[in-house]
């Protein structure tokens, strides 16, 4: 039996060829040949941000037991949009990807961290993808101050998808 396995994502894909990989699909007003960068900052998608760990880390404390698990090829979901609606997807190569929701975050918007030694993906129908360099991050939800007449009001509001 002659079985091909998937071509790793060294070089930065085109949004064709991660969702042909993954077998995950985006919306069809989305450009596929576009190639995905690759950002080692800050960096958002629709309801979440990605933060680098150095950024934050003297605000969060990571429990003795992170429960940290290898991110599969088939992507794990991070976080799914408001309504039940689209998923956030977080792919990446075999072994090249950790993922922990156990994460101390005092303004409780942490979904967790990643750890990657090569380019990890977020995936999303409605926003594309999005490559993460190696490196340490905080996923969080997004959030935004809601604007009145009189100027800020108190409470801010998750930002929703």
């Amino acid at each position: 039996m002659n079985m091909t396995l998937p071509t790793p994502l060294t070089a930065p894909p085109t949004l064709a060829d991660l969702t042909a990989r993954t077998g995950l699909d985006v919306l069809d007003h989305l450009e596929r040949e576009v190639t995905i960068p690759v950002v080692d900052g800050l960096q958002a998608q629709g309801d979440l941000i990605v933060i680098p760990y150095a950024f934050v880390a003297r605000h969060l404390r990571e429990p003795w037991r992170s429960d940290w698990q290898r991110v599969p090829a088939a992507g794990i979901e991070l976080l799914r949009s408001a309504a039940g609606g689209n998923p956030h997807t977080l792919v990446a190569d075999e072994g090249v990807c950790r993922w922990t929701a156990r994460v101390v975050d005092p303004t409780g918007l942490a979904l967790g961290m990643i750890e990657n030694t090569a380019a990890a993906y977020l995936i999303h129908p409605e926003h594309g993808g999005t490559g993460i360099a190696p490196g340490r991050y905080l996923v969080r939800r997004q959030r935004e101050r809601a604007a009145s007449r009189q100027g800020w009001r108190g409470g801010d509001m998750l930002v929703a998808d």
